[in-house]
């Protein structure tokens, strides 16, 4: 599907083509969203202040990194924060589904893995996410829930909106499904509540920066290096994510040498996809580590990224939710 991702970010014939679907497809989900408004489809308040972390583009702004980093900031306030997710890439027997720092990523998916090992808070997934809200509120006594994606799922209530755009690639060619990126008009961002920029951009309010972390082997975590010791090498580097260009371009602007390897977002990744017959490194993104830790070998690396964001956005966020009127 890379030839059609491809003509979101670049001019090819075939947008023509798809236009109508595209049409078609924004009619569709602006009558949804109006009868969620309308009550016509039910929306499902839980008792405690809902925060979405969204996007309206297919594949990845960050929205992982700025879910970490708000319930980073809620814990220190005070609050008992639970995050839930849909658990993309999971494939579990029932739901909702106790996500903890050991849980196997076939089961709940990668995001959510990651989530729970660096904010140590409780998380649920299920395709119904409301199901995953009341399940952390009750189980885990949380004063408010962190949704990771969902904006487009209107089933669950919410109080705060918050969008994550990319900086770099912004909105392509502006269409939506399947002519375009968007899942939503652009029109739909003046209806949250804060947007954030992943990377510089001049009119943003909000401008989230990636900070890398050191390298860390996969095998041994406590086995770490830095960037800067494996300038000059040639590295094979993989990315299962919805934008790689950006895990790549970072690791040639530091030097390296690169052998890229594209895979889908969310691959689930086995030990012959790591075959490359050399003994080079190996660098890949957090995500994609979580799931190769099983046959991790001692030269396969992954860099973490911690996200810090500009201009007072955390206490933007909770002057807001002290205004909710939930009891949570």
């Amino acid at each position: 599907m890379k030839w059609l991702t491809d003509s979101w970010y670049r001019p090819r014939a075939i947008r023509i083509v798809l236009l109508p679907i595209s049409v078609l497809y924004q009619f569709v989900i602006a009558l949804r969203r109006l009868a969620y408004q309308a009550s016509v489809l039910k929306q499902h308040k839980v008792d405690a202040p809902v925060i979405i972390v969204g996007n309206i583009t297919v594949g990845g702004t960050g929205k992982t990194p700025t879910v970490i980093w708000l319930a980073t900031k809620l814990k220190k306030a005070g609050y008992n924060p639970g995050i839930i997710s849909r658990g993309y890439g999971g494939y579990a027997d029932n739901y909702p589904q106790d996500v903890r720092h050991n849980s196997d990523p076939r089961i709940v998916g990668d995001e959510p893995v990651i989530i729970s090992q660096q904010t140590n808070c409780p998380m649920a997934v299920s395709p119904k996410r409301v199901d995953a809200a009341k399940f952390l509120i009750k189980e885990h006594q949380c004063d408010v829930i962190i949704s990771d994606d969902g904006l487009q799922h209107y089933a669950l209530a919410r109080d705060i909106e918050i969008v994550v755009v990319d900086g770099l690639r912004g909105f392509g060619n502006h269409y939506c499904l399947p002519a375009g990126p968007l899942r939503e008009p652009i029109s739909r961002l003046r209806h949250v509540d804060f947007t954030i920029s992943n990377g510089e951009n001049s009119n943003a309010s909000y401008v989230m920066t990636l900070n890398p972390g050191p390298v860390i082997n996969v095998a041994d975590k406590e086995v770490q290096q830095t960037l800067a010791d494996f300038r000059d090498q040639t590295v094979h580097t993989l990315a299962g994510i919805g934008h790689p260009e950006r895990f790549f371009n970072y690791l040639r602007d530091s030097g390296l040498i690169i052998e890229p390897h594209y895979f889908i977002d969310h691959h689930r990744f086995k030990a012959v996809d790591l075959h490359f017959n050399d003994n080079n490194p190996i660098i890949m993104t957090e995500k994609d580590a979580i799931k190769c830790r099983a046959f991790a070998t001692d030269n396969m690396w992954y860099i973490p990224v911690k996200a810090s964001i500009n201009n007072d956005l955390e206490k933007s966020i909770l002057t807001q939710l002290a205004g909710t009127n939930h009891h949570g």
